[in-house]
């Protein structure tokens, strides 16, 4: 059995995160700005002409489904780019050869990748107390939550990043099915408003209920049970992480 190499997996973080660091006004501000005019229209213009959804404020409602739009968006941006650069320089080839293992590389990566998700959450929210008026009913199921879904994606990301030959396909998949599914996810609205057959629709969307369990976590209801939102995700996170076993094992994309 091999033990785990806790140097090499943090040199891996700690130049992950360096580089994140050096383009933190394209990687961070940018998505800050992004949500902040989200606030500005849909919170204190909209909001303010809306009755409450689901016992909440418009306004506050909406703060779950805006942080998970970024988390869903830069985990997988931030995991894919991370991976995809080392193949597109060939510096992959000297990781392939060092005695660094699966467990190493994705700890450092994605690791890397779910940290600065994490600062964005944390911004985020700090810059919504300004435009609106929230609560945070479970906190430590919040920052669990949190922590599971920028995981995941990370994890996502990296798998991502290795399918993609081209940054064009590096780009497609946020673009053209995460931040479309997060948007029909309910991040404005209750899926319960919608009538049949677009309710049933909704509920076939996978981001449903990863923004249904972050606006449990906040305040303590949702369109379904923490549970289920619980259950889709670590079934999410088991599925990329076997996924990536199988490609170390195999090479597949790594070697090519």
């Amino acid at each position: 059995m091999i033990a785990f190499n806790a140097r090499s997996a943090w040199t891996i973080y700690k130049r992950e995160v360096s580089r994140a660091l050096r383009t933190a006004m394209q990687s961070i501000l940018g998505p800050v700005l992004t949500t902040v005019l989200y606030f500005v229209v849909f919170g204190a213009a909209i909001g303010g002409r809306m009755q409450t959804m689901d016992g909440v404020n418009y306004g506050a409602f909406i703060v779950p489904g805006l942080l998970l739009l970024t988390l869903l968006s830069e985990s997988t941006s931030n995991g894919s780019f991370g991976i995809y650069m080392p193949r597109f320089t060939g510096a992959i080839y000297e990781l392939l050869s060092a005695p660094v293992g699966t467990a190493e590389t994705l700890v450092g990566f994605v690791g890397a990748a779910a940290t600065k998700s994490l600062i964005l959450a944390a911004i985020i929210l700090g810059t919504a107390t300004f435009f609106v008026d929230y609560t945070i009913l479970h906190p430590l199921y919040t920052l669990g939550f949190i922590l599971l879904v920028s995981a995941s994606f990370s994890l996502f990301g990296f798998i991502l990043g290795i399918w993609a030959d081209s940054f064009e396909k590096l780009g497609i998949v946020p673009v053209l099915f995460i931040v479309p599914l997060t948007f029909l996810g309910g991040t404005f609205y209750s899926i319960d408003v919608l009538p049949e057959p677009w309710r049933s629709v909704a509920m076939a969307n996978p981001v449903v209920y990863l923004v249904n369990g972050l606006r449990w976590c906040f305040y303590g209801s949702s369109d379904f049970s923490i549970a289920t939102s619980l259950g889709m995700t670590l079934a999410f996170l088991a599925i990329c992480v076997a996924f990536i076993a199988w490609i170390f094992k195999t090479g597949w994309r790594l070697r090519s």
